[in-house]
């Protein structure tokens, strides 16, 4: 059963809309050179998510970096010899990064890069709600803070969030989660958990509108529609595929169909259009009845980073991520707890394979 009970919803104040630098094809090329001697130089590696600009992906994949949903970034940058980490995201990867990796520096091309689903969860209520429910296991979604990581039992990625829940449920556990409450609707209706919920939800996702999507589809019968778990219900009802930003690549390339309707961040096409040459993609619609398209399918802290302040971070120094001790132990306890609970699943699937 899922619980809801009156948690007002924290207002997030959106940044104004990023202004990419407009480059010519020789700026760019030059910033490209520049920022791999930095690399090379400063003995770093760069480490992108799927939804940020293509050039900083492009930039990873040829530096021998990576690109990656939230899970992967981790276990890459905790893996990885390197002795700097360079982090283009929002905020708390690049936090993740040092709660796995203290010996390591750890820049990211903005520290301005905020995530709503971050901010909709102050500590300090947060951990009055935790105390308020001491009989639940606190599960939070690694899009939060290094505070809210600490207060936490695990962390976890909408990638094994589905299992873990299950595996928690199995164990008899009682459940706290925050802070998506569509992911954690979504995850309660797939195992029949005992979930309490935060109330926040993505700027991103929470836009995607069912019924402007349900008449895409009428538009287009031949497509399928693939989501992400921080849509609304609404949309989720209607979706084909629902997971997270890989398992979203992999169904673009796993699907028959020649046409995908799109319900996550844009950024995502760069990796899907290669791994799934030829199909059209899609957005999912965020206008409508009740749209405002603050974010119109585009995170605008991910639009932030880009190669101009990613030279300059490496130039500097500057937006280095600095944790506090006490709180980066504690925030390890749970991180940790999902790496080991991941690395559990891909060795019982290589087993069974």
């Amino acid at each position: 059963m899922t619980q809801r009970i009156d948690i007002p919803t924290v207002a997030v104040k959106l940044p104004p809309p990023a202004v990419p630098a407009t480059l010519s094809q020789t700026e760019r090329t030059d910033l490209f050179a520049r920022i791999k001697r930095l690399l090379k130089a400063q003995d770093a590696v760069l480490v992108a998510h799927y939804y940020v600009d293509e050039d900083l992906q492009k930039l990873a994949e040829e530096t021998g970096g990576c690109v990656a949903d939230s899970l992967e970034m981790a276990r890459f940058g905790n893996a990885h010899p390197a002795r700097t980490l360079v982090v283009a995201g929002v905020r708390f990867m690049g936090e993740t990064a040092k709660i796995l990796n203290p010996e390591k520096r750890v820049l990211m091309p903005t520290l301005d890069a905020e995530c709503s689903l971050d901010l909709g969860c102050p500590v300090e209520p947060f951990t009055a709600f935790c105390d308020a429910h001491p009989d639940r296991r606190v599960v939070v979604y690694s899009n939060t803070s290094v505070g809210v990581k600490a207060r936490a039992d695990w962390v976890v990625t909408s990638s094994i969030a589905v299992k873990l829940i299950k595996h928690l449920k199995e164990r008899g556990e009682k459940i706290l989660w925050a802070p998506d409450k569509h992911l954690g609707t979504y995850l309660q209706r797939l195992t029949d958990a005992d979930m309490l919920l935060w109330n926040a939800s993505c700027v991103v996702h929470d836009e995607f509108k069912g019924h402007a999507l349900a008449a895409l589809k009428r538009q287009h019968p031949d497509a399928a529609v693939i989501a992400h778990p921080e849509s609304p219900t609404a949309v989720l009802e209607l979706a084909d595929v629902i997971g997270s930003t890989s398992q979203l690549i992999h169904a673009a390339k796993s699907l028959p169909n020649q046409k995908l309707i799109v319900a996550t961040d844009r950024g995502i096409f760069y990796k899907m259009q290669q791994a799934a040459p030829g199909k059209i993609l899609l957005e999912a619609p965020s206008a409508g009845e009740g749209a405002t398209c603050e974010s119109c399918a585009h995170c605008p802290w991910m639009a932030m980073n880009a190669l101009d302040n990613l030279a300059s971070t490496l130039e500097t120094g500057a937006n280095e991520i600095h944790i506090d001790e006490p709180a980066r132990v504690k925030a390890l306890r749970a991180t940790q707890r999902m790496l080991d609970f991941a690395r559990d699943l891909s060795e019982q699937k290589t087993l069974g394979d």
